[in-house]
């Protein structure tokens, strides 16, 4: 990037910091967003700006929302006695794209991982244990962490500090995807597909 100085140069080296970007990558959306219109660049550029200035935590759930509280906790049609309990604001989009879950949400963002310095005091969960003590009625809890080390830690502590509030705490099953081949299925995610079985 030697070659050009200046902006654009500094707009290859801003786009290298996203997550998942290299500098090749970012130097092909530099010349992209120089090369299109006007309009659209002006319109990137005001739609960063305004998800820093106008995107805050929701009171209740913790989602990242412009309106607090968030669309999801105003809706008076979703089941407000049920709560999915999710790692990240991604995690709840991928549930409310399913289309089968009629609750509400709280975002812990981020899970348990001491090797990462992270702890519970990291984590939104004295906000949903606040939540879950108020007279919202919660009669369920889903945990909703994805079935990995750090997704399973945080499952095991929420659980273990909710038994005392009497509520009925679950866990998302996990186990084979729709259209798997058993014969092509890991261990791990066989023993949990056969230890999550119901009845038909």
């Amino acid at each position: 990037m030697a070659a050009n100085a200046g902006p654009i140069a500094r707009l290859v080296q801003q786009l290298a910091k996203l997550p998942g970007i290299g500098e090749k990558t970012a130097t092909r959306l530099a010349f992209h967003i120089l090369r299109a219109p006007r309009e659209d660049a002006a319109a990137l550029a005001t739609a960063i700006q305004d998800v820093r200035q106008k995107v805050r935590f929701c009171s209740r759930c913790c989602d990242l929302t412009e309106s607090d509280p968030c669309a999801l906790c105003q809706d008076p049609r979703r089941e407000a006695q049920v709560i999915c309990v999710v790692s990240q604001p991604q995690d709840l989009l991928a549930i409310e794209r399913s289309g089968g879950y009629r609750g509400l949400y709280h975002v812990l963002h981020g899970v348990l991982s001491p090797l990462d310095g992270i702890g519970p005091d990291d984590l939104r969960v004295a906000e949903l244990l606040r939540r879950l003590g108020g007279a919202d009625g919660v009669r369920e809890v889903i945990l909703a962490t994805s079935p990995n080390i750090e997704g399973e830690a945080t499952a095991i502590y929420l659980a273990k500090l909710m038994r005392p509030l009497g509520l009925r705490t679950t866990r998302i099953a996990t186990g084979l995807p729709m259209g798997g081949e058993l014969e092509y299925a890991d261990q791990g995610t066989l023993s949990r597909a056969l230890d999550g079985r119901r009845e038909i």
